[in-house]
């Protein structure tokens, strides 16, 4: 299968991102799909040719998971984005899950936003649990170390510098404000629901 990079300038002229940052974004994310792509052609050729037992082909599995995890987590963070203000009604059913384990939609909040204020790269995800029915924020470093097994990431934000440093430089708190504001709760509320009832 080889993957396609979706199109995602729908955002251009979303309000605290410029275009060129969102352009460079964009690109960088291209670049994920089209090493994943590359990554599985010499990976199927190597196990065609019998080189599963070298040191090249160990390495590039290794390397697959953060090409193809940097694919994806783009993609969701994308797409948990919107031009349109979106808010999550507190009757839905994710509204009423945050405020149970945080105590409200705007502690679930807060959480999330000192989980990407904290030193460092990488991204924060909103995770559900379907097995404990508990909502999760957590950091992930490396595009392939950190995630929670068995978990549905619900919310993305990319916290590495490229995300915010040519519109914000080092103003990662004002990044992340324009952020929340841009969150599509629609997409994020519908991710729950399908991770609540499949």
């Amino acid at each position: 299968m080889t993957y396609i990079p979706q199109n995602f300038d729908q955002l251009l002229g979303l309000a605290g991102f410029s275009d060129q940052l969102l352009q460079n974004h964009f690109k960088l994310y291209q670049g994920y799909v089209t090493n994943t792509n590359k990554l599985l052609d010499t990976l199927m050729m190597m196990v065609k040719e019998g080189k599963t037992a070298t040191p090249e082909f160990a390495e590039l599995k290794r390397r697959f998971g953060w090409e193809f995890n940097g694919m994806r987590l783009h993609e969701l963070y994308f797409g948990n984005m919107s031009k349109t203000k979106k808010t999550l009604p507190e009757s839905s059913p994710l509204y009423k899950k945050m405020a149970d384990v945080f105590g409200s939609g705007q502690g679930c909040e807060q959480a999330f936003v000192a989980t990407g204020s904290m030193r460092g790269i990488g991204w924060v995800i909103m995770n559900y649990d379907p097995v404990s029915k508990k909502l999760f924020h957590t950091w992930i470093n490396e595009h392939d170390v950190g995630h929670l097994i068995g978990t549905v990431p619900l919310l993305i934000m990319d916290v590495f510098e490229h995300a915010f440093m040519l519109d914000y430089g080092l103003n990662r708190a004002e990044y992340i404000k324009a952020f929340i504001n841009a969150i599509d709760w629609d997409v994020v509320g519908n991710r729950f629901e399908k991770a609540e009832n499949s």
